[in-house]
């Protein structure tokens, strides 16, 4: 397996492109299941999660190869494939969102229970009850969710409401499968408590380019009204929040003076607030970039995760790490996924103090952490040591590289090229 070696110390300087949203990508790729046509997609990241994805649909009958100017071209070749396989879907939480589509498009879906990282329980309950609502017959056998139009054909007439809030707040891959599947469904039906998140803004906007009739986009209400067929189109997708989120992290626990180009500053509301309460100072550099310089120590933050707009929990490890040097103590609350401390361990060995209370914990900065060899558990996780690692004293290694592989482009190029030291090492 491969392996990242970091010196720390080095401050990060110069500008840097944010990839793609993974985390918008695959869910508008699920949703080409739904398209009559050809779909371009432009600004699709080459990662780990999206080559599974595109493996899913092969097995579901849907063409895609990269085009010479870097988009994505898929088609529907064979409409009657309903699988999507455990050996494929186990690695991926996101491969439920075929479920949908296949559904809503093909009146029937296999899909596997899925996987991804261990970060605590995510139930597909809400995604099942939204489907059933829609007037899907669900059962589950052998490890298979399956899903059927129920006799007479549809997945129902007439208006409907469907609502989709949950313990910890809106279902976001539950939305994109009851919205996918209701694009097609003869009625209206009315989705309460939403996901407003941008990546479901992402994919409501790429259905209703192809003809899909929504409306609330951005809300908590979608409103939709079935429509017969969807063509195909050309589609953009986001940049990826998190990923900026990301090297934003990674300059100023460096201290560091860089620009982030290809982000959405309003994407980033809560975390630029939040890094504003550091004593970090990150400024605006025309529509589509963002400059932080470092200085002094950051200041100890209170930090909770919620819904977006809220603080999102796939930064809740980076900032971690930035707050494990900083000057004080901070309290980092999950409110998403209450287990998401897997990384705090190998903190730890990295001389970070951080004391767990529940789904609460408690950072007391130090002036340095200390590189040493750390295990990446998953994707944000490893996102989390590489940011520690560029900050402390001596060599960090981290092993199992290929959860950060899972949803970041080429980071450790993109990091090298602001003159980070650090490489990939094959296992």
């Amino acid at each position: 397996m491969d392996r990242f070696v970091i010196e720390g110390g080095a401050e990060l300087r110069g500008e840097v492109e944010v990839s793609g949203a993974k985390n918008a990508a695959l869910p508008i790729l699920a949703a080409t299941i739904l398209a009559d046509g050809e779909c371009r997609l432009e600004g699709i990241p080459r990662l780990r999660d999206l080559t599974t994805m595109l493996k899913i649909l092969e097995t579901l009958g849907v063409e895609a190869g990269w085009q010479d100017d870097g988009s994505l071209l898929t088609r529907v070749v064979d409409p009657s494939l309903t699988r999507a396989p455990y050996e494929l879907v186990k690695t991926m939480r996101a491969s439920i969102c075929v479920l949908g589509p296949l559904l809503g498009r093909r009146g029937r879906a296999e899909v596997s229970f899925p996987g991804g990282c261990v970060i605590g329980p995510r139930p597909v309950d809400l995604h099942l009850a939204g489907l059933e609502a829609l007037g899907a017959r669900i059962r589950v056998e052998g490890g298979y969710i399956e899903a059927e139009r129920r006799a007479g054909g549809g997945l129902g007439r007439g208006d409907r409401e469907i609502y989709l809030g949950g313990p910890f707040g809106p279902t976001v891959t539950g939305t994109a499968n009851v919205l996918s599947a209701a694009v097609l469904t003869p009625g209206t039906t009315v989705i309460q408590s939403a996901a407003c998140e941008p990546e479901v803004i992402d994919l409501a906007s790429f259905l209703r380019a192809m003809g899909a009739d929504i409306h609330g986009i951005g809300s908590p209400t979608l409103t939709v009204r079935g429509v017969e067929r969807l063509v195909g189109g050309t589609w953009r997708v986001i940049p990826d929040r998190i990923e900026a989120g990301t090297l934003l992290c990674a300059a100023a626990v460096t201290r560091g003076d860089v620009t982030v180009g290809n982000v959405e500053p309003s994407h980033l509301t809560a975390p630029l607030a939040l890094l504003a309460r550091m004593g970090i100072p990150v400024r605006r550099r025309g529509e589509r970039a963002l400059h932080v310089a470092g200085g002094e120590r950051p200041r100890p933050v209170d930090v909770v995760t919620l819904p977006y707009p809220g603080f999102p929990t796939d930064l809740q490890a980076q900032f971690m790490a930035v707050l494990s040097v900083a000057a004080g103590n901070s309290f980092v609350t999950e409110k998403i996924y209450p287990e998401r401390f897997i990384h705090v361990p190998e903190l730890q060995r990295m001389g970070a103090r951080i004391r767990k209370e529940g789904p609460t914990a408690i950072v007391e900065g130090v002036e340095r952490l200390s590189g040493c060899p750390v295990m990446a558990s998953d994707l944000r996780a490893s996102a989390a040591l590489v940011v520690a690692g560029l900050a402390a004293r001596g060599t960090t290694t981290v092993e199992r590289v290929y959860h950060i592989d899972r949803g970041y482009e080429r980071i450790e190029e993109k990091l090298a090229a602001l003159g980070a030291r650090i490489e990939r090492r094959a296992g």
